[in-house]
């Protein structure tokens, strides 16, 4: 039988302002991305959010994102590399204590928004993500998109990792993540969401914004929990997914 992770970026209400179906999405992913505070996130939502995750037996990880709460994590910022690397030393930790605190081990750090996107082609920037994560554990996976400069290091510096599809956003011909700017860059049709993430996982293979055909490979499907539709296309993945007789489950690397 095969298996694919399913994962989906929770936990990123912030005060008094709720984004996203948390309690409803956990109960059908197999692992969640924890906002850390900076991005989206407070102690009270991270808090919750890995009760949750106890409760429903998913894998937890911790989602660092650059601080930008305006901007949700998607501006593009300049940050000197040893403060980047602190920067994330600190998310994760931040959510450790609360996984201590439910008797919950993390299971992977994944970046958020555009620290992730920027880590595609920029060396240092792969590299303080990498950094951070080997100082707090040197085994603990980083979830990271396939062909990019984040993967590269972190073989280098031989972190382990998981290589990371997404189901509800087009892709360039070169693998990158099209900009959300551009129109097309979301998906949010649960019909074709379910498709795409049959086709990657029976196929190994993607189409294009362009209309290139892609070759790739990897074991974890993410939905981000802001898509509007979210809940409605890990319904529609789970149902595809176990139609085709494969199973969710969080990644066997791990």
């Amino acid at each position: 039988m095969k298996r694919i992770d399913l994962n989906c970026d929770l936990g990123e209400s912030f005060g008094a302002y709720t984004l996203g179906q948390d309690d409803e999405v956990i109960t059908l992913v197999s692992s969640v991305n924890i906002a850390c505070g900076f991005h989206g996130g407070d102690p009270d939502v991270m808090d919750h959010t890995v009760a949750l995750a106890k409760k429903y037996k998913v894998g937890v990880g911790a989602h660092p994102g650059y601080p930008n709460l305006l901007g949700f994590g998607r501006w593009n910022m300049d940050i000197p590399p040893k403060t980047l690397t602190n920067l994330i030393i600190y998310q994760i930790g931040a959510l450790d204590i609360f996984c201590k605190k439910h008797g919950v081990s993390m299971q992977h750090v994944k970046p958020h928004g555009n620290l992730n996107n920027m880590a595609d082609s920029d060396t240092s920037i792969a590299t303080s993500i990498v950094e951070a994560v080997h100082t707090i554990n040197p085994e603990l996976p980083l979830y990271i998109k396939p062909n990019s400069e984040l993967e590269r290091v972190s073989k280098e510096k031989g972190q382990p990792y998981v290589l990371e599809l997404y189901a509800d956003r087009a892709y360039n011909k070169n693998m990158t993540l099209v900009s959300r700017r551009h129109e097309g860059a979301v998906i949010t049709d649960p019909h074709k969401v379910a498709e795409n993430v049959v086709r990657m996982v029976k196929e190994k293979r993607v189409t294009s914004i362009t209309g290139e055909d892609l070759i790739i490979e990897g074991q974890s499907i993410c939905v981000h929990g802001d898509t509007q539709s979210a809940l409605d296309m890990i319904k529609f993945i789970r149902e595809a997914l176990t139609k085709e007789n494969i199973q969710v489950s969080p990644p066997t690397s791990i």
